[in-house]
């Protein structure tokens, strides 16, 4: 029995440690546009359209908008589009736009039926896009706080690098021990299955897209197809990252401290709802794969804890290897946001959390026969056939 448990501990251990040795090579060439260097003007001063799609966001649309005014960039205008809202999103934007520090710089976009064939977010995005006049678009959610120099920052680099389409990391805003568990948990989970590092290399992949700022020339948005070719994609931002990448242009993605932040979600079920709400479109909506992924999730992130304890004598070792690596993506995380190392400890309670969350999603998508969004039924057959 004890060559079972060299044979498993071996698997984990090399998953994880090269994963780790990988990382720690990869994550110091994204560049932190925070840091001083970055903060200067682009030589050029091209306008840019700030999007925000907003369905009943009356509670924090009002603050996004004032903080986007205030904005240190000179070309520019925000597009703020109330999809359908039933509550004051509408009202609180067009309150908003009367004010004397938005006159000509903020307009807002009331959409009061959804076409056929377009989920509300991507129609809102599209539509907005078809009145922007920038030179770029700035994708953004209506819940995003903005620092005044994070876009003048993010056009700096993009210039310097000459990309065509730059995505910031948000910083995650968190208040509960709860919240703080599982984005960790997502956050490791995203270390070992994206290489962000290789979003920049043309000959791998790897691509990134992130809802709360996607900046993309807007020569290259009309030239993979706008939104319109992801009408149906219930994961938008990072499928416009892919078909970005795939058509051979330059992405970048950064970090930026917390030019941008972003309060995802109101405790440990508040995370939980919101994976459950899109992570089997993740799954491309394929059962068979949201089982198998359980199950994965649960041999790499489970199968440490218990194969240190149950192990004989020196077979402890690879499981022990494959927890340390798993600790130092707790400590590299720590560097980039306020999630104590220590929380290493809770990540078994935040596998099964998120294993839930997946079973979860596939459940309810199943059940219902398609995704409820804000209100909204979009069909499960409709859905797979928008895949993109």
């Amino acid at each position: 029995m004890i060559w079972i448990h060299w044979m498993v501990g071996g698997i984990l251990a090399l998953a994880w440690f090269s994963r780790i040795v990988d990382a720690a090579l990869g994550m110091p060439k994204i560049a932190d546009i925070a840091r001083r260097e970055w903060d200067r003007r682009p030589n050029q001063t091209p306008r840019v359209s700030i999007i925000i799609p907003a369905c009943n966001e009356e509670a924090d649309i009002e603050q996004t908008l004032i903080q986007l005014l205030a904005l240190d960039y000179d070309n520019y205008e925000v597009i703020a589009v109330n999809d359908r809202s039933t509550d004051r999103t509408g009202e609180i934007a067009d309150r908003v736009a009367a004010t004397p520090e938005a006159r000509g710089l903020l307009h807002v976009i009331h959409i009061r039926q959804l076409p056929g064939g377009w989920l509300g977010k991507t129609h809102a995005m599209w539509t907005a896009g078809k009145h922007a006049t920038g030179d770029w678009l700035l994708f953004t959610d209506a819940d995003v706080l903005f620092k005044p120099d994070s876009l003048r920052r993010a056009l700096a680099y993009a210039e310097t690098v000459n990309a065509d389409h730059v995505v910031l990391f948000p910083r995650m805003i968190m208040k509960q021990a709860g919240e703080r568990m599982m984005i960790a948990f997502f956050q490791t989970l995203f270390v070992f299955g994206h290489r962000p590092w290789k979003v920049a290399d043309p000959g791998a992949d790897d691509h990134m897209g992130v809802g709360a700022f996607n900046l993309i020339r807007r020569s290259v948005y009309e030239a993979v197809g706008t939104y319109e070719k992801l009408r149906l994609e219930v994961l938008d931002d990072m499928k416009l990252g892919k078909v970005v990448k795939q058509a051979g242009y330059r992405q970048r993605n950064v970090f930026g401290e917390d030019l941008i932040s972003l309060y995802w979600a109101k405790g440990t079920f508040g995370v939980v709802n919101n994976l459950s709400k899109n992570f089997f479109a993740v799954l491309s909506f394929q059962w068979p794969r949201a089982l198998l992924s359980c199950g994965a999730l649960a041999f790499l992130n489970l199968m440490p804890f218990v194969g240190v304890w149950i192990a004989p004598g020196g077979a402890r070792l690879p499981y022990a290897l494959a927890l340390g690596s798993m600790f130092l993506i707790y400590v590299g995380m720590s560097w980039k946001s306020s999630i104590p190392p220590y929380y290493f400890v809770l990540h078994p309670v935040s596998t099964a959390l998120f294993a839930y969350a997946v079973l979860r999603s596939m459940y309810l998508t199943l059940a219902q026969g398609g995704v409820v969004w804000r209100g909204t039924k979009y069909p499960l057959e409709e859905l797979k056939r928008g895949i993109v």
